[in-house]
């Protein structure tokens, strides 16, 4: 996610403007070379500009990391962005800005003076430029660092959308963020299906793949709405009309619908469990970007 970040950071951002904090050597050797971005090992460097004598303190700091390692990486950073004040913006999923801001040094006591941040949710067709995504901000948030924020995520994300309560991201994750593995599963039950019956699974699967790819896009490109577009190819008496009484008289709709309330409950459950322990691992085991770009 944080590789596609930076790929479309560059559509509108020169690379001098960006700063990757990347701790194995390899994969920093890679990311410079690749895009030819400054790639340091030290976050509170890439933050303060230390890392380069022409650089000023980052203006977004972009927190693209594991939420199990989130803890340590802020707390890591805390005393350099109660300095610098740069908005923070976090793609970790599950926690919350309040232990967020925590972990970065926020006193409950002086609320006015708390780090901005915002809390993103994008989703993984991202990584082709076609993901979608949820934000929210805190009080702290300023209007220019809400543009900010709205352009950074606008780099790989087609559609982006502030909702004005956080409890409303773990709905989010559970729609878009998880979303994307809902199609596949879709996509794999039509190619077995067809398969079971005698196509041969390269076509079967090459068929579905391109109604996947062509149901979404008359989907975004369509003033109708999923559910008349539904009813426009589904002819009385037909074969669509045959699957979708099948369908729902399995039903198909509870399904969904226990499905996005699963995954918003284990999205609270995530929040809890992360924001109450703080779990910490090594860095070794996870690969993790903390991206910071200064505005033009």
């Amino acid at each position: 996610m944080a590789q596609a970040m930076i790929g479309g950071l560059l559509a509108n951002y020169p690379p001098s403007n960006i700063t990757v904090s990347e701790p194995v050597s390899s994969r920093a050797k890679f990311l410079s070379d690749a895009y030819k971005i400054r790639v340091v090992n030290s976050n509170e460097d890439a933050i303060s500009g230390a890392c380069h004598p022409t650089l000023r303190p980052a203006d977004v700091v972009v927190l693209a990391v594991k939420p199990q390692v989130l803890k340590t990486v802020a707390s890591g950073i805390a005393k350099t962005v109660q300095e610098h004040r740069p908005l923070i913006l976090t793609i970790a999923a599950g926690i919350r800005c309040e232990d967020l801001g925590r972990w970065l040094g926020n006193q409950n006591s002086e609320t006015e003076n708390h780090v901005a941040i915002v809390r993103a949710m994008p989703n993984t067709p991202a990584l082709v430029g076609c993901g979608a995504t949820g934000l929210f901000a805190t009080n702290s948030v300023s209007s220019l660092q809400k543009t900010l924020a709205f352009n950074v995520l606008s780099a790989f994300s087609e559609r982006i959308y502030w909702v004005d309560k956080e409890d409303l991201l773990d709905v989010v994750t559970a729609l878009s963020g998880t979303g994307p593995a809902y199609f596949f599963l879709v996509v794999e039950c039509l190619v077995d299906a067809a398969t079971k019956l005698g196509l041969p699974r390269d076509i079967a699967t090459g068929l579905a793949e391109q109604t996947c790819l062509g149901a979404g896009k008359m989907v975004c490109e369509s003033e109708d709405s999923p559910a008349i577009l539904r009813q426009k190819v589904t002819s009385p008496g037909g074969t669509t009309e045959a699957a979708i009484k099948s369908l729902e008289s399995n039903g198909v709709r509870k399904l969904w619908q226990d499905a996005i309330l699963a995954a918003t409950r284990r999205s609270k459950e995530l929040g809890d469990e992360y924001g109450e322990t703080g779990v910490s691992f090594f860095f070794v085991f996870f690969f993790f970007f903390s991206m910071m770009i200064s505005a033009r």
